[in-house]
Order: structure tokens, then C-alpha cells, then sequence
């Protein structure tokens, strides 16, 4: 679009409709953060204005001034010609209403975990405040962690990755919420370098996703680390070492949350022995489920 006719847009109302239209048309893959073309131009543009994100209509009508106007168009190009995911774009990512720094050292956050934290995972466990551990195994950013942390007031929350570029971008976030003194992060292979605790829960979003759905990612996916992707030939490489270690770092009635997005299929080939319970959100169904210790250990 040559820059002559890119001044005819005046308006909040015209630059997402043009917005829209560009990703529409050049059919970039969705699902970090947004499912839609419409709501993943109108975060750019009020991003790019600094208006508040949940607040667009009292702005629809209002005339942008030409520099303003360069700033929106200059995301959307990028958004569209480097298929770049608008949360790598804007160095945020929203999640249950929480605003997380995120960069292409981390994966985008989007676990529906963070839905069944909202209610501090109840009904499986009875007393959030009565959770005295809690582990978030592959926290990439931090979040779900911190969402923990939110869920759990009075626990301690043990938080491990394997990447260092990663826990950067978590201690980032442990800060930004002041949570340093309840909230630990370990550079750890799985659990081989935990200190010895017992966790009433354990939340763990693994990579996951077989060779063959890798293989067939789209090129928004593939500027997330791979290391946090891939979970080998059948998806569940990272998750047989996780089942198997759990029991001993689980408390007696300590529960396993686990992410193993559309994996099921696999999952149950791998663990035929294993009945857990399958946990569904407003966003997922069959990607979450819930283990006990006891499962784990008969």
C-alpha cells in the first residue's frame, strides 16, 4: 500500500479495518493470545496509541495524528510480513487479565492451567491456603508460576527451567509482581537439581508436540524456542521422565497438573496403565490432566 494512500486512514475505526483485512488476507496463523483477526489488530492498535486494551470504543471515531498512524502500520506490516506473534511485537502477553514481559526467549504464554488456577485448582484441592508447596516445572516466563503464587497466598513456589535465557525473562516477571520472596526459580533438567521438598501441586506445561505436528507448524510457531516445543517422535518424551520422577517430590495427597495440548491420543498410547482425571476449560478440552501421587505409584 503506497504511503499516499495510507494517509486516507484518519481513524482508530479505519486502521482496523485495514488491519484486518491485511491479516486476513495474508492468512497468518493465530492463537497467541488471540483466536481472531479483529481482537489481535485492535490489541495492536491501542498497544501502539497507548489506550488503555480494554477500552476501544470511545477511541473508534478518533482522528490519529500522522506519527501515531506510522507506529500502528509499522506493527501490523511486521505482524503480517515476518509472521511474527503480536506478543513478541509488543514485549507483553496478557493472561487471565495478568500482563507478563515476554520475548522470543520464551514461548508465548496461552496454558489453560492458568484458567483452572483462577480457582486455585479446587475442587482437587480443598484448601487453597492450606497449599504449602508448589512446583510450576518448564515455567518459560514465569507465569503460571506467578498465577500460582496468586492462587496458593501461602505457599512457597519452586519454579524450573532448563533454559537460563528463559529464567531470565521469568526473574523478570517474579519482579515486576514483587514475589521474589515466596517465588524460586532453578535452572534444572526436570527435577535432577531441585532442592529435596514435597509439593502439594505440581503444574507442568512440557514441550509436547510430536515430530510430526512440528514439522507442520506454521511460521508464527516457529519463532518460539524450539526447546520448548518439541517434545519428541510421539510428543511424550519429557513427559515419561516427568511421570516417572513425580511421586517423589509429590506430597501424600499432592496433585500433578499437566498440559499435553493435542497429545490425548498419544498420551494414552504411552500410559495405557494411567486413568487421570481430564480436566476442561472454556478454551480446552482433552489438552489437561490431573494425576494424584497414588496414581502415579500403582
Amino acid at each position: 500500500m503506497y504511503q499516499s494512500a495510507r494517509q486516507e486512514l484518519l481513524t482508530l475505526r479505519d486502521l482496523i479495518r485495514y488491519g484486518v483485512s491485511r491479516l486476513n488476507a495474508a492468512e497468518v496463523a493465530l492463537g497467541h493470545g488471540s483466536d481472531n483477526a479483529w481482537d489481535e489488530v485492535v490489541y495492536l492498535v491501542l498497544h501502539a496509541l497507548h489506550l488503555p486494551l480494554d477500552t476501544l470504543e470511545p477511541f473508534l471515531d478518533a482522528r490519529v495524528l500522522s506519527e501515531e498512524r506510522n507506529r500502528v502500520l509499522e506493527l501490523i506490516d511486521r505482524r503480517v510480513t515476518e509472521r511474527v506473534p503480536a506478543a513478541y511485537l509488543t514485549n507483553e502477553a496478557w493472561l487471565r487479565g495478568h500482563r507478563f514481559y515476554v520475548d522470543k526467549r520464551v514461548i508465548v504464554p496461552r496454558s489453560p492451567i492458568a484458567e483452572l488456577l483462577d480457582e486455585g485448582l479446587s475442587p482437587w484441592v480443598q484448601d487453597a491456603q492450606a497449599v504449602d508447596n508448589v512446583l510450576d516445572m518448564c515455567t518459560g516466563s514465569g507465569c503460571l508460576a506467578i498465577l500460582a503464587a496468586m492462587a496458593f497466598p501461602y505457599a512457597h513456589v519452586d519454579a524450573v527451567d532448563v533454559s537460563p535465557d528463559a529464567l531470565d525473562v521469568a526473574r523478570r516477571n517474579v519482579d515486576d509482581y514483587g514475589l521474589a520472596d515466596r517465588l524460586a526459580l532453578h535452572q534444572s533438567n526436570l527435577f535432577d537439581s531441585l532442592p529435596a521438598r514435597q509439593y502439594d501441586v505440581i503444574v507442568c506445561n512440557p514441550p509436547y508436540v510430536n515430530s510430526g505436528s512440528m514439522d507442520a507448524l506454521p511460521q508464527e510457531y516457529r519463532h518460539e524456542p524450539q526447546l520448548a516445543l518439541a517434545g519428541g517422535a510421539d510428543g511424550m518424551d519429557l513427559v515419561r521422565r516427568i511421570l516417572e520422577a513425580a511421586p517423589r517430590f509429590l506430597s501424600e495427597n499432592g496433585v500433578l497438573v499437566l498440559e499435553i495440548g493435542h497429545e490425548r491420543d498419544f498420551f494414552e498410547a504411552a500410559f495405557p496403565e494411567l486413568s487421570p482425571v481430564w480436566l476442561d476449560t472454556a478454551e480446552a478440552s482433552d489438552q489437561l490432566l490431573l494425576l494424584t501421587r497414588e496414581q502415579l505409584t500403582t
